[in-house]
Parts: structure tokens; sequence; C-alpha cells
């Protein structure tokens, strides 16, 4: 296992903060079933996190999802039936996973890391549009570019990056070069970020695209446990 459930307090004590809550309600064994929140916010945004859910919007929405149980919220199309008359778009679910520890990969050859938002630029001129909108390393801080060598004309392979979530997570995201995939190139970037993550004392959280199997591939071969679900709509502006 690389995530200990004694560490639950600490993530959602960083989406109590990140959402606004009152304090405390998200302790474990103090509060299970459905936490709602009103706020004037330009999206409804509901998640699963072990035992609890939590659903944070304008109050008529919130009313209107009284009527669904917690497994029909994280359907994707039951928020948007909810919002119809809000103009309601689709921001996707995302799966939500955790490690507080992982195990440092040991590479054969060499490894040449570059750091900054330059080599992470120049990857993403290489992937697809969607890809890069995926993983958005460009709102991503601590950036980490694995290259195919240690020249100065080296070319990017795969990058990961983090940022910190309210002092308590690291929000991971991993992209890699078309022609390198599948060569465990994104698990190598994945394992530098995470570890310097670790070490700065975050929990790390990665959170993908329920339908994105690769990165749910990628997560799952590196150890990170999967915790539950985040599904957001945005609202149209009133």
């Amino acid at each position: 296992m690389t995530f200990d459930l004694a560490s639950a307090p600490i993530v959602l004590l960083a989406w109590e903060r990140g959402l606004g809550l009152p304090a405390n309600s998200l302790l474990v064994g103090t509060a299970k079933g459905r936490i709602t929140h009103a706020v004037d916010s330009p999206e409804l945004t509901f998640i699963r996190l072990w035992e609890q859910s939590i659903l944070v919007g304008p109050q008529h929405l919130l009313d209107a999802a009284e009527a669904y149980d917690d497994d029909e919220l994280s359907d994707h199309s039951t928020m948007l039936r909810i919002t119809r008359y809000d103009g309601g778009r689709g921001l996707g679910t995302q799966g939500l996973y955790y490690a507080d520890d992982l195990d440092v990969l040991q590479p054969v050859h060499t490894v040449h890391v570059a750091t900054g938002p330059e080599p992470a630029a120049a990857l993403e001129s290489l992937c697809p549009p969607d890809d890069i909108n995926d993983v958005a390393l460009s709102v991503l801080e601590h950036k980490f570019t694995v290259m195919d060598s240690g020249t100065p004309d080296a070319g990017p392979v795969a990058c990961s990056a983090y940022t910190e979530y309210q002092g308590l997570l690291a929000q991971m995201g991993t992209l890699v070069v078309p022609e390198f995939r599948r060569q465990g190139a994104g698990r190598l970037a994945t394992s530098i970020a995470a570890q310097e993550a670790l070490a700065a004392g975050l929990i790390v959280q990665w959170r993908a695209d329920i339908n994105n199997s690769a990165a749910h591939a990628l997560a799952t071969s590196m150890g990170f446990n999967v915790a539950g679900l985040q599904t957001q709509v945005a609202l149209q502006a009133r």
C-alpha cells in the first residue's frame, strides 16, 4: 500500500479549505453522507472521497440535487440534467488518487532532467492539443522534464509536474511525447516529480478523467490508491 488511511484527514482538510467548507466538517468519522455548501459560484462541483460526499454550488442547484443519490450525481449526465436551465457545460469526471509513500524507480541508464517552463513548453509543442489541455502543465508550478540526452540540443521525452494545493497536497500531471509512450518514460517522470513532492512534505494527488485509461494505468502502476471522484459542471454567467 502507498497510502496510509491515517493520512486521509490531511486530504480531507485540503479539500475542506479549498471548497470553503466549515471547519472540521470533513474529518473522518465525524461526517458521513452528503455535505452541501451553498456558494455563488460559476460551477457545480460534486466530490466523493472515501465515505464522504460533498456538493458545492448555488443553492437552487443544491435543492434540485436532493432528488438524486450519490451514485447518480457521480454520473456526469445527471449533473448536466440538473444544470440544464443554467447553461451547464460539462467539465468531466475525474478519478482522485493519492499516495503518501512511493517506491523510487531506479533506471538502468543515466537520466537527464531539466526543470523550468521552457523544456515543458517544448514538450507540449510535440503533443496533441487534447492531451495538453487534459494535463495542463502550464498551471503546475514545479516541472521536471526528462530529456533524451545531456547535450545542449537535447529534446524532451516526458514531463511530470506538480503544484501545491492548500499547502497540503501536490496536484500532479504527466505528459509524454507520443513517440515515447509505452516505454516507461511517463512512469520515470512521474516518479521524479512525486519524490520531490513527497520530500517537500506533501501528499501526492493524481487526478485524471475516468475515460483516460492511460492515465489510470499510469497511476495504478505507480502505486497510487483510488479514493474517489470529482464531477464538475460550468454554469453560464447570469
